[in-house]
């Protein structure tokens, strides 16, 4: 497993939304993005707050991404 930078929600929500996912409704902080395809997950958008490691990967396993398929949009 690589090291991972940190990112941001805002950060990797700009890099789903390139990717074909879509905002499907907000609440609070969490935002809920969904694929035309079915895939769906939820982001956390905390100011000044990086993604966890743990919620990183979970989040990119809800879109059956890998973290080489966004590496290079980092």
């Amino acid at each position: 497993m690589t090291n991972v930078p940190t990112i941001d929600g805002k950060r990797l929500l700009k890099i789903l939304r390139k990717r074909g996912f879509e905002v499907i409704r907000i609440e609070g902080s969490h935002h809920f993005v969904r694929h035309a395809d079915g895939r769906s997950t939820v982001i956390p958008i905390h100011s000044n707050e990086s993604i966890g490691k743990g919620l990183f990967y979970k989040i990119l396993k809800d879109c059956e991404l890998t973290w080489s398929d966004i590496e290079s949009d980092l």
